[in-house]
Parts: C-alpha cells; sequence; structure tokens
C-alpha cells in the first residue's frame, strides 16, 4: 500500500523515539528508587493490597503471577535497561519484527507497575506514558517509513491532552474565563520550581496575556493538527514551546516532556525531506497489525471522545484496563491560597509547652522558607504531590499518611530516604505531629530584608502529637 508509509517523516519518528526512551527511562528509575517505601511489602500501601482488591479483569499485569520487593525491583531495573538499550539504537538494529517486540517490553513492564500502584501511580501522566508507549510499539524502525496511521494516531491523542485540559479549565473555574487564573497558580501549583517565584511577580496583565496564551494554545491550535504542512507542524512547534514555558515555570513530572515528545512527529523537518533513499515497502503482516491497532484504537476512543463534548467532563480517566484510550486534563480548579502539611518530631518523651519540635525536610514540597524550589521534573516526587494533596483534603490522606507517619517513628530507612532531611539521624523520635501552614511568596523588599522565598503562619492541627510504641 503507497499510502502506507509517510514519506519525510523518519526524523521525526527517530526524535520522538529517543524522547521516548528518555521518559520510559525517568519513570522507571522513579518506581525502582522509590517503590520499597509505598509499595512494597512494608511500604505505607503495600501493592499486594491492590492485587487483592482487583482482578485480572480490571488490572492485568506481570505481578497477578506473583508479587515481591525482588521481583519488583527486578522489573523497573529491566525496564530501565531496556530504555537505554533504545537510546542506544537497538531498535533499529533488529529487523522489524523485533523492533516491535523491543517497543512492546517497556509497555508490558510499566503497565504492571501502574496497575499495583495504587493512589501513588494515580496521576494523568502515568496513563499518558501507557497510552504513548502503546502506539511507539508500532512505529517501526529504518526497514519501512513511518506508518501512517500511527501518525496521525499520536496526533489524536495529542490533541485530546491539550483540548482536554483547555475544555477542563474553560468549565471548571471562573477565573480561567476571566483570565485571572495565574495571579494564584505559580504559587499555589502543587509543586514549585526554581523560577515559579518570579513567575508569580510577572505583572498582571502578563499573567492575563499567559491565560489567554494558554486558550488558544489549548482550544484552537489542536485542531490545526489535522491539517495539511506547514500549518500542521507550526501547530506542533507552538505547543513545544508552550510546554516548555510550562516546563519552567513549575515541577510537572513528564507530563510536559512527553507532551513536547508527542508533537514532535507531527513537526515538518525540511532539512532531510526527500534526501535519504525511498525504503522498502512494509511487510504485509505489519501493514495489518497496524490497521487493526488503527480500528482498535479508534472503537476505543468513543467514550474519551463523548467524555470531551460532556457538561460533565471528567479528566485523567481510563475507560479501559490496559489504559489505551484515555482522558485528560489539568488545573480544572485552581487553588487561591497555599497550604502545605509540615510534619515535626522531637526526641522528648514528656510533651510540654517549651518542647522542642523539628521540622523534617522535603525534597521539592516547601518546607523551609529560605529554601528555594529545585528543579526535579522530570522525575517524580510521589510523596511530595501526595503532600500537596493532603493540605487539600485530609480525608484523601487519611489511608496512607498514618502509615508514613509510623516509619517515622520506626526510623524506617527506605521511607527517611524520601527525604531531603531526617532531623533524627541516631535514633527514631519520640514523637511526631502535623500542622498546615498556610504560604505565600515573599514580595521583593521581603526577600531582600529577609533571604526567605516564602512567608508562612500556622493554620491548624492536622495531626495531634503521635506516640511511638514501646522500644
Amino acid at each position: 500500500m503507497q499510502w502506507f508509509t509517510a514519506d519525510g517523516y523518519e526524523l521525526g519518528r527517530l526524535i520522538f523515539q529517543k524522547a521516548l526512551a528518555v521518559v520510559y527511562l525517568t519513570a522507571f528509575l522513579t518506581a525502582a528508587l522509590q517503590f520499597r517505601a509505598l509499595i512494597g511489602d512494608r511500604g505505607m500501601l503495600p501493592a499486594r493490597d491492590v492485587l487483592r482488591r482487583t482482578t485480572w479483569r480490571t488490572a492485568p499485569g506481570l505481578f497477578r503471577f506473583g508479587f515481591s520487593d525482588r521481583l519488583f525491583a527486578l522489573v523497573a531495573w529491566t525496564g530501565c535497561a531496556v530504555a537505554v538499550a533504545l537510546l542506544a539504537g537497538a531498535d533499529r538494529a533488529v529487523p522489524l519484527w523485533a523492533c516491535l517486540l523491543i517497543w512492546a517490553v517497556p509497555w508490558v513492564l510499566y503497565l504492571s507497575i501502574v496497575q499495583v500502584g495504587g493512589v501513588w501511580y494515580g496521576f494523568g501522566w502515568e496513563s499518558l506514558l501507557l497510552e504513548t508507549g502503546f502506539l511507539a510499539v508500532f512505529l517501526g524502525n529504518d526497514d519501512t517509513g513511518p506508518p501512517l496511521l500511527v501518525l496521525w494516531l499520536l496526533r489524536w491523542l495529542l490533541f485530546r491532552v491539550e483540548f482536554g485540559a483547555g475544555l477542563i479549565k474553560i468549565r471548571g473555574d471562573a477565573c480561567w474565563r476571566r483570565l485571572t487564573c495565574l495571579d494564584f497558580h505559580h504559587e499555589t501549583q502543587p509543586m514549585p520550581g526554581p523560577l515559579s517565584w518570579f513567575f508569580h511577580h510577572l505583572p498582571r496583565p502578563l499573567h492575563r496575556a499567559e491565560a489567554a496564551a494558554n486558550h488558544v494554545t489549548q482550544l484552537l491550535v489542536p485542531f490545526l493538527l489535522f491539517t495539511p504542512q506547514p500549518v500542521a507542524g507550526a501547530a506542533a512547534a507552538l505547543m513545544i514551546l508552550t510546554q516548555l514555558w510550562l516546563v519552567l515555570s513549575g515541577n510537572f513530572a513528564w507530563l510536559n516532556w512527553l507532551t513536547i515528545a508527542l508533537a514532535l512527529p507531527a513537526v515538518d523537518w525540511p532539512l532531510v525531506a526527500g534526501r535519504r533513499p525511498a525504503l522498502p515497502a512494509a511487510p504485509v503482516w505489519y501493514e495489518v497489525l497496524v490497521v487493526a491497532v488503527t480500528a482498535l484504537v479508534l472503537v476505543l476512543s468513543y467514550r474519551p471522545a463523548r467524555n470531551l463534548v460532556s457538561r460533565r467532563q471528567v479528566m485523567n480517566r481510563s475507560f479501559d484496563p490496559l489504559r489505551l484510550v484515555n482522558t485528560y486534563g489539568a488545573f480544572g480548579s485552581v487553588s487561591r491560597v497555599r497550604l502545605e502539611v509540615v510534619v515535626e518530631g522531637t526526641d522528648e518523651r514528656e510533651l510540654h509547652p517549651g518542647t522542642v519540635w523539628r521540622e523534617y525536610g522535603f525534597h521539592g514540597k516547601p518546607g523551609d522558607p529560605r529554601r528555594l524550589p529545585r528543579q526535579f521534573a522530570p522525575y517524580h516526587l510521589r510523596l511530595d504531590w501526595m503532600m500537596w494533596f493532603a493540605a487539600l483534603s485530609p480525608a484523601y490522606a487519611r489511608p496512607w499518611f498514618g502509615p508514613f507517619v509510623e516509619r517515622l517513628l520506626a526510623g524506617d530507612l527506605d521511607t527517611l530516604r524520601l527525604l531531603r532531611h531526617d532531623p533524627f539521624p541516631d535514633a527514631p523520635p519520640a514523637y511526631v505531629r502535623a500542622r498546615v501552614f498556610r504560604y505565600r511568596y515573599t514580595t521583593w523588599s521581603e526577600l531582600r530584608a529577609t533571604g526567605r522565598w516564602w512567608h508562612r503562619v500556622p493554620v491548624r492541627t492536622f495531626m495531634a502529637p503521635t506516640r511511638s510504641g514501646p522500644r
């Protein structure tokens, strides 16, 4: 079939595959380094409990055959190794059928991880990585040109990511319609970055321009992805620029980087178009496979597409157990006030008004007012993100916050490795408590006078002092 391949998109495919391999490497590395404290056998929410609550039909994956910390580590580190191999070009050094199998490996491994991750893996970028990774399996290698149908499916995915996010904003919070959300967002977002303080202090007219540009990029530009070149490529390039702006303004794990990767194959690459010799025709089995996958994705797209036009639009929802086609969105509502849960401990056995409490430090979430937030994305600090949700809704944190405190009281090393600073390096504390503080960015004059990036005041008790068991 002459229409099967898209001439001139070989470089776009190659760059996309390399970018996706980097995201896979980041995701597997995040899983390998954090799982023991989160979902391990002695974790806060063990994966075995998730397996007991689900079935093969609702959550298929490798861990249905058995789960152990050692097996999970093997899966995660194997995923890292495969991602590195893909970066090194292993998929280009093997026949077409083997290339498809190599790309299927990280998808199967990461699907298995997400299926047992529970609330720790409930973020939209998990499903986005799985859906993107599934489509990448069928992109092929140098043995044939990029399949046109798969390239269109990648654009359809990018369309849903951007358009879904734009609709949820317009429908969800009036400040997006008034163009005022960015007066608050840079300060109240889940995990600010090192430049977020400066973004917050941009002039308000520029915040209005940011919000308006966001609406244009997410509500109008996505439709241009389905137009001929060079318009489609320009639309994709504009999306890339917008995502880079978001990368600079905050920490959103690999969401922005994966969205950038999705836009890369849609860009027209004129410097190389038409310069390489024609590739051989694709094998019939490959053409049939791609057509079948395209039909499957289109059928599964019905419910996500219906969700887009629904007045009751939901975001970050999967409609099939393999997460092949999903809904996406972000910040349908924007917090006006930043609340943070501050966790403290003391080694004093008897509490009194003068008890000295020492604060635990987190890597990404705001804590010490003098500490400028760091850049961690695309790496995902799962506990830090969940602490942001805990401040918004204590009920949401109830299943895991108690176990988290229990592990602090026990001096659990796996849990402490998730933290930046342990104020009790010699022995675990006698008591741990948690308080909610209101945080706001300091002004320029306050920063010069105090050296503090944040101003904070206590609001309420999140958890009363809790004592450790007998020692």
